[in-house]
């Protein structure tokens, strides 16, 4: 019996052994060292995204491309009888259920259980004597299956990616009819070629569905992948998520460690003294990432070389800032700050004159930053005046939340120290008053007013990487000396799935 393409999946599967041994990942002694990010998944997460497989066996067959099979079977009085089916496709395909389980150190374990599927193609038979070949005919075939998949996904790396692994595959058939010409009735041609047709199309079946899943779950994990680095990456500043360690698979979880290297342009770091411990993690929760200050520093400073820490400041928000409190002191400092001039024709610029410092604590983030900050006027008919420029370190501590798809940030406090001052209507600075004034300014009004702009910026950025899509529930973000846990639960979102399944379609 032999099929077209034999020699195809032969030498595929040589390839992807070759593949897996070339590309196999060596990581050092200590591989958590260099560990800026964590994600772990656990079994009610796996079981979630359980539920879409279905689709993706589905597509699995309709990709599948299935041989032309050729054979030759000897009958008394008849001699040889030859035969081939031409033109096999899947007619009707429908899956009762699927199970998962994880089994530890080992593989994802899939069953997917009562598929029915529905087969159509073409026989061409003939009977082969001992002195020529006659009767060849050709009817139209549909054959009826019932088959039971159980399928084992290993874990590796690739490259330093994530790469799964589901050659572990095999089907169990229930049932397996052929019907020629729409004869559902039993017949002697149904009965001469069922048997040894049977064999081959088990056999065929195997091969081409389970390579299609095999090749599916790898399209896959590069699909999920390839969003995860979308997701880190904007313009010039992305994040290296190619692994530190190999990926887990344990009872309760799946996890995967990253190397969480800010990269920005030629610039890299290095992170060699990573805190990360399995133990940090929990199982709670359906899914944890584990973040590094390391990772958070290095942002902070792409973000700075980005030039992306300014903000200019008008109109309303600039009238805010300057008058945070109805008092004689307040409006004499303004009056001296503004000579006259009214905030529509003002600006205030705002910059970070360096890298932001970025302590994780117990009790939140830390940012320390020695930030600048200009007052200009535009006096009509003349030159633009700057006419306030200060200098000042501040320090804050600010904890993060997720509520109705937006980033909250919450300053808890703030701590100001003037660095240079200077003011065009008070040049030696002696007067107290307006320093103390624009001292409280920035605390109530200033502060508050760039943390809701780097809200509203990083929750746009976020929305733009497709976060508002997926229902999150409950979102935590744990700060502990070093490091940030974000553990959350979520519902699936199903334009995902289908975004992949058009990519492998």
């Amino acid at each position: 019996v032999l099929w077209d393409g034999r020699m195809r999946l032969g030498t595929l599967g040589i390839w992807l052994v070759l593949v897996h041994a070339s590309s196999a990942c060596e990581f050092g002694p200590f591989p958590y060292s260099v560990t800026g990010i964590v994600c772990r998944m656990t079994k009610p997460a796996a079981l979630l995204l359980n539920q879409e497989t279905a689709q993706v066996i589905q597509a699995a067959f309709r990709n599948a491309k299935f041989p032309n099979i050729t054979g030759e079977h000897s009958l008394p009085l008849l001699g040889k009888v030859a035969y081939g089916l031409t033109d096999i496709q899947v007619n009707g395909l429908s899956i009762e259920r699927s199970e998962v389980d994880l089994k530890e150190d080992d593989a994802i374990r899939i069953a997917i259980k009562n598929v029915t599927a529905s087969f159509k193609g073409t026989l061409t038979y003939g009977y082969v004597g001992a002195w020529f070949l006659q009767l060849f005919h050709s009817v139209d075939f549909e054959i009826e299956s019932s088959i039971d998949l159980q399928i084992n996904v290993k874990l590796l790396c690739q490259k330093e990616q994530v790469a799964a692994d589901a050659s572990d595959c095999y089907p169990v058939f229930h049932k397996l009819m052929l019907h020629l010409q729409g004869d559902k009735e039993p017949g002697w041609l149904k009965q001469l070629f069922t048997d040894f047709i049977s064999f081959t199309l088990k056999l065929v079946l195997k091969s081409e569905v389970c390579n299609e899943i095999n090749v599916l779950a790898q399209v896959m994990a590069n699909f999920v992948q390839d969003l995860a680095a979308n997701f880190v990456r904007d313009e010039d500043i992305r994040v290296d998520i190619s692994l530190a360690s190999g990926p887990l698979i344990k009872a309760n979880y799946l996890e995967s460690h990253h190397k969480g290297l800010v990269l920005y342009k030629n610039r890299s770091g290095a992170l060699n003294d990573s805190l990360f411990s399995p133990s940090l993690l929990s199982q709670s929760r359906m899914l944890y990432f584990w973040l590094s200050e390391h990772t958070l520093n290095s942002l902070a400073s792409a973000a700075f070389l980005d030039k992306r820490l300014a903000l200019t400041i008008r109109g309303e928000k600039l009238q805010a800032l300057f008058e945070v409190e109805d008092t004689e002191a307040q409006r004499k400092a303004v009056q001296t700050i503004f000579q006259g001039t009214s905030y529509n024709d003002s600006v205030a610029k705002v910059w970070s004159l360096g890298h932001p410092q970025i302590s994780v604590q117990p009790e939140g983030t830390v940012v320390k930053s020695l930030v600048a900050a200009e007052v200009s006027i535009f006096p009509a008919g003349e030159e633009p005046l700057m006419v306030l420029y200060m200098e000042k370190e501040i320090t804050i501590t600010i904890q993060a939340a997720y509520a109705e798809k937006k980033l909250l940030l919450h300053p808890l406090d703030s701590r100001i120290e003037f660095k240079a001052f200077k003011c065009a209507a008070d040049p030696s600075g002696n007067d107290p008053a307006i320093r103390n004034f624009l001292q409280t300014a920035i605390a109530a009004v200033g502060i508050p007013e760039v943390i809701s702009r780097i809200e509203t910026a990083l929750t746009s950025l976020l929305n733009s990487k497709g976060l508002n899509l997926f229902e999150i529930r409950s979102p935590e973000f744990v700060t502990r000396k070093g490091y940030v846990i974000v553990q959350l639960d979520f519902s699936f979102p199903n334009h995902l799935l289908i975004r992949f399944l058009e990519k492998t379609i």
